[in-house]
Parts: C-alpha cells; structure tokens; sequence
C-alpha cells in the first residue's frame, strides 16, 4: 500500500483551492525558487541541473504570456518584458551566462513585488468598500 505524503497533498488542496491572484504569486514564487537553483548549479558547474531549472523557469514565463488579459493596455507592456525574460533565459542556459541569470533573477522579483503589491491595493480597496466585511487585522501572509 502507497504511503501520500501529507504536505504534497496539502500544497495540492492549496493550489487547487487557492484564487488566481495567489496562483499567479505561486508562479512568481516558484520562477524564483527555480532561478535560485539554477543559479547555483551553473556555480556548481552542474549544466543538467543548470538546463533543467531554466527550463522550468521559461515555462512560467511562458504561461504567464499565454494567460495574459489582452484586453487591458498594461498587457502589452507585461508581454514585451515576459518575452525579453524568456529570451535571456535561453542566451543564459545555452551560453550558461550567470550574468542573464542574475538579471532575469532581479526583473522577476520586481515583477512579483510589483505583483504581491497589487495584491495588497487590490485588498484595502475590495475591504474598504461599503458593505465589505470588517478587517480582521490578519496580514496577507496568513
């Protein structure tokens, strides 16, 4: 009998439950703990881990081009730094660059604060609307 690890069944019931705001901050999360992998691969002189890791990073950058509302105008902005992103990404993997690394590194983690940013702003204006719930004083992290 197939022991189910609890906490891989408790991200999966996070995930699955969780609002595609906080999805879309999961996927920033996991494009940097991927980059930070990477990262340390290609100083440990490892191109499998290397190439593996920035694999997985260009696929998050790829679903973010793919699901972005093209309805809104900022779209247009987002998709050209998405595809400059993508595009470092494979110059850092097949030249094994950890200079397009660390910069591919640093624009997603603005782009993620800028997102977690939004998250807030979004939040205060959703409570601070009439007939919206009291706040609990919970913070966002939990």
């Amino acid at each position: 009998m197939q022991q189910t690890n609890p906490y891989s069944k408790m991200r999966e019931n996070a995930i699955m439950t969780a609002p595609k705001e906080e999805l879309t901050l999961m996927l920033y999360d996991g494009a940097l703990k991927f980059i930070n992998q990477a990262q340390i691969a290609m100083e440990n002189k490892d191109p499998g881990k290397t190439h593996e890791c920035l694999v997985r990073v260009q696929d998050i950058i790829r679903e973010f081009q793919i699901t972005l509302d093209r309805k809104h105008e900022v779209s247009q902005h987002f998709d050209i730094m998405y595809e400059y992103i993508f595009r470092r990404l494979v110059e850092a993997n097949t030249k094994k660059d950890i200079e397009a690394v660390k910069e591919c590194s640093e624009l997603i983690r603005g782009m993620r604060d800028i997102w977690k940013e939004a998250m807030q702003v979004a939040r205060g204006a959703k409570a601070a609307q009439p007939g919206a719930p009291a706040a609990t004083g919970k913070s966002l992290q939990g």
